[in-house]
């Protein structure tokens, strides 16, 4: 229980020393979303490619942190590092935001 209650704790941790606050466009998200992303993670954000996480309804601000980790190596896979890379904040803002707003059902 305490080694998990430290991993929360980090969690919380990095989002707030990431500086975590999205606050995106879900329009501006679904378009820059509509080029690559879809492939892997579905048109709406479900996939139909079991290796690959359904995305839609996923928190805002995990959305953030995990794209900017993917850019700055603290996530580890060489797939979204090079999806990420090109991606600036408003970007991953807005595709978080995009994502966000969809139902997981």
């Amino acid at each position: 229980m305490k080694k998990m209650m430290t991993y929360a704790m980090a969690g919380l941790l990095t989002m707030a020393s990431a500086g975590v606050m999205a606050a995106g466009d879900p329009v501006a998200g679904k378009a820059k979303y509509s080029g690559t992303c879809v492939s892997c993670h579905g048109a709406a954000g479900i996939s139909n490619i079991p290796m690959y996480p359904n995305l839609a309804g996923q928190k805002e601000q995990y959305l953030v942190t995990a794209l900017k980790g993917y850019q700055n190596g603290t996530r580890t896979d060489a797939t979204m590092k090079a999806m990420a890379a090109g991606l600036s904040e408003t970007d991953i803002n807005n595709i978080a935001a995009y994502l966000a707003s969809l139902s997981c059902k």
